[in-house]
């Protein structure tokens, strides 16, 4: 994820609304950090210890794709011991700025996970500003096929696949899942003709519905592009009973994507029978931020992390 999420995902807004832009960064109150970095504890917010570092191996810039010339890649964190053959991939998205590190600097993050023997997958798209929502969502969903194609490669189970990601990130998250189908086999691309469905979502305070968000809004960066595609890169709009078991966290004074976006989408996968849970934090704005108090912020961040694992763990292990 980019080092400011909240900044970044307030910019592509802001930037593209002037100065009444609804998703303005929250001004942080004296010795208050701010907004943690997508919603992530500051336990993870670290670099890793020599002792985590010997816990995962790692397959490093992973190629599934080109744009413009350049690679598409993802990297792979391999749990040394206890792997329980599940995969979960991370929609690395701020603002759909897709900013790559080493994977030295990102483990922390998923150190939940590895120490859970979950495979971790970073995955990045071509990023904002030369590039708009719409590539981002061929991205990653041209990425969740090459990894879903050589998850065995990783130690890990095809059929046991499971997505997270935070604000754009949560938006790419649920676009894997709800807009997944089982491939073209007349796609050109040979990988377009392998399916990319999984087993279970994790999306923290997503963008569903992108024209409610974005409908009338000056084009900037990330979404300046034609508002006819808006239906196109919609994970709402994409809803069926196939989709996977989902989990959606959201700050009920989220002023940077209204919770009425999570709340919908909920809806919506009821009404398809799909198994779902909103879970609301009270007072927390976006990055589950609660001004002025370091501390709550910090314990909803951990609470989050607790149940994306508890949700992998329930529905991607044997």
């Amino acid at each position: 994820m980019n080092r400011l999420c909240s900044t970044a995902f307030a910019f592509a807004l802001a930037v593209s609304a002037g100065a009444a832009a609804m998703a303005q960064v929250p001004v942080r109150a004296a010795g208050d950090p701010g907004p943690p970095l997508s919603g992530y504890p500051r336990s993870a917010l670290r670099a890793p210890t020599p002792a985590e570092l010997k816990t995962a191996a790692y397959v490093r810039d992973v190629i599934y794709g080109h744009r413009d010339g350049m690679a598409l890649t993802y990297d792979v964190f391999k749990p040394v011991k206890n792997a329980n053959g599940a995969l979960v991939v991370n929609m690395v998205s701020a603002g759909w700025n897709s900013s790559w590190a080493p994977p030295e600097e990102r483990q922390a993050r998923y150190q939940a996970l590895i120490d859970k023997g979950f495979t971790v997958v970073a995955l990045y798209h071509a990023s904002a500003p030369r590039f708009q929502v719409p590539d981002a969502v061929a991205d990653v969903r041209l990425g969740m096929r090459h990894i879903k194609l050589h998850a065995a490669d990783y130690g890990a189970d095809p059929k046991r696949i499971g997505v997270w990601g935070a604000s754009a990130g949560g938006h790419l998250a649920l676009v894997a899942g709800m807009m997944a189908d089982d491939g073209n086999s007349g796609a050109a691309n040979p990988l377009e003709r392998s399916g990319n469905r999984i087993s279970a979502v994790v999306a923290y305070f997503p963008p569903t519905d992108l024209a409610a968000l974005l409908q009338g809004r000056p084009k900037a960066g990330a979404i300046n592009f034609d508002d006819k595609l808006f239906a196109s890169v919609s994970p709402i709009l994409s809803v069926d009973a196939r989709d996977p078991p989902t989990l959606i966290l959201h700050g009920d004074a989220d002023r940077g994507v209204p919770p009425a976006q999570s709340e919908a989408m909920h809806a919506a996968l009821d009404k398809v029978g799909v198994e779902n849970r909103l879970k609301m934090f009270a007072g927390a704005d976006h990055d589950f931020y609660v001004k002025g108090d370091p501390a709550k912020t910090d314990a909803y961040a951990t609470d989050a992390m607790k149940e994306m694992v508890a949700w992998f763990e329930s529905h991607l292990r044997k």
